[in-house]
């Protein structure tokens, strides 16, 4: 009988109870996945160690068997629950392709590679990192995060993350339900957008705050500087998110991704039209969501490296745009029910300077 697969090394690696089928298996902290940081599966830990790589060949006795139940008999130190983590991580590629479903029916000679990223250290330290705190109470912490911070320590960024300084600043006083890596964390920013988050301090609040991320009863706004105008100056982007099957660091527009939806308004139209100021609106929040919304459009942030590319042109404004080391995009408001006491509350945080800079300089080009 022919052996149905063949994994290349043999097993090793951390195991994990498995999960239900339909339970919460990608990144998510709240039933969304706002803004993650880019993480690259393959990226050295601060040991030095780098992801392992497994290679699992199809044999004929496999065939027609969905991609994770091959992969979990295969490998048997991963769970099943873990490999679709990897799955929807984007750590699973069949040649220059990344496979993002976990369902899928495999056939014999096929070959697929799963990268493992190393472990991190599981319990941060306590940092002395200062704060801009917006409001704080026994329960939750509103703060504007400072572009440049990753929110919780992973793969190459071990120390000086927002757990880090919460740690510090809570003197251990936050809610466990995050898990010891990302304690009070209910969502996230990208580490280089910069804005509002709120934290959870206890258990009740956490449950409280992803309840209302879950539901979508969060009002959640940016402000961002886009390239050129979106046309019409007021309107709706509902297109699914999903890993993009070209490079697994990227989100993309994909047929068969989860539903996102994004609703913008252009504020002012900058140098001739070679740029604007948008304010997003949330209604879902996906990883990434509103750089790749605008990218779909025609429209990406300025400064993206990621999703953006550099404009072309000598003009004052597209080497402003050019030159801003980030994408420009703030989580300027945030407006969420108390999680214990049902007080509305709503908070909006001023664009940090370099935006502000980028906005002039693009405005003198007019």
């Amino acid at each position: 009988m022919t052996d149905p697969v063949t994994a290349l090394p043999g097993g090793s690696g951390a195991e994990e109870d498995d999960l239900p089928e339909d339970a919460l298996l990608d990144d998510d902290l709240d039933g969304d996945d706002q803004d993650g940081d880019d993480q690259d599966g393959g990226a050295l830990s601060d040991t030095g160690a780098a992801a392992t790589t497994y290679r699992v060949a199809i044999g004929a006795d496999a065939a027609g068997q969905r991609l994770d139940r091959v992969l979990a008999s295969a490998l048997p130190s991963l769970s099943r629950s873990r490999l679709k983590a990897l799955i929807g991580d984007g750590a699973v590629t069949e040649g220059a392709r990344v496979i993002d479903d976990a369902s899928m029916r495999v056939k014999p000679g096929q070959c697929f590679e799963v990268a493992v990223p190393p472990p991190v250290a599981a319990a941060p330290e306590p940092q002395a990192i200062p704060l801009s705190i917006v409001y704080e109470d026994d329960q939750v912490i509103v703060l504007d995060k400072p572009a440049g911070m990753v929110v919780h320590p992973a793969a190459g960024n071990a120390d000086g993350t927002l757990v880090n300084a919460l740690l510090a600043h809570c003197a251990g006083g936050l809610s466990g339900i995050g898990g010891v890596a990302r304690p009070g964390i209910v969502h996230r920013l990208d580490k280089d957008t910069s804005g509002l988050m709120v934290v959870a301090k206890t258990d009740a609040a956490h449950a409280g705050l992803t309840a209302q991320f879950a539901g979508h009863a969060l009002a959640r706004t940016y402000v961002a500087v886009v390239r050129g105008v979106p046309r019409p100056a007021r309107g709706t982007i509902d297109a699914p998110v999903g890993r993009s099957p070209r490079n697994r660091k990227k989100m993309a527009v994909v047929a068969g991704g989860r539903r996102a939806v994004t609703h913008y308004v252009v504020d002012r139209i900058l140098a001739g039209g070679e740029a604007s100021v948008v304010t997003c609106r949330l209604e879902t929040g996906r990883t990434h969501q509103i750089r790749v919304h605008m990218t779909h459009i025609g429209h990406s942030v300025a400064g993206d490296p990621l999703y953006g590319g550099a404009p072309r042109g000598q003009g004052p404004a597209a080497v402003a745009m050019r030159r801003f080391p980030r994408q420009a995009l703030h989580a300027a408001g945030l407006a969420f029910r108390h999680p214990t006491t049902g007080e509305a509350l709503s908070f909006t945080a001023p664009l940090p300077k370099d935006v502000k800079e980028l906005i002039d300089c693009l405005a003198a080009a007019d």
